[in-house]
């Protein structure tokens, strides 16, 4: 199960979705299409709105509270949970 965990300054994404085997996971891809989609649209408006580290872990520190980052943020929070609802057993969004 993907479990994304966020607060005001931070976003952390953890697991496999196991919908289907690895490279095949519609559900994985999803979540990765969503995400770093945010990311590159933040970071090319602002590269300095957000840091993020991606090993087993994606973090995401939001840096900057204007008014583009936090809609784009909201958006791909609420993308997720759209998601969660649809995977109820593959991906679960919760607030820290």
């Amino acid at each position: 199960m993907i479990k994304i965990e966020f607060s005001k300054n931070d976003i952390i994404v953890r697991g496999h979705a196991n919908y289907n085997e690895y490279g095949n996971d519609i559900v994985c891809a999803s979540v990765s299409s969503i995400i770093y989609t945010t990311i590159n649209g933040i970071l090319n408006i602002n590269n300095k709105a957000i840091n993020y580290t991606d090993n087993d872990t994606l973090k995401i520190t939001i840096l900057s509270n204007d008014e583009i980052t936090i809609k784009l943020i909201n958006n791909m929070l609420e993308l997720l949970k759209d998601l969660a609802k649809q995977y109820p057993k593959n991906i679960i969004v919760k607030e820290k």
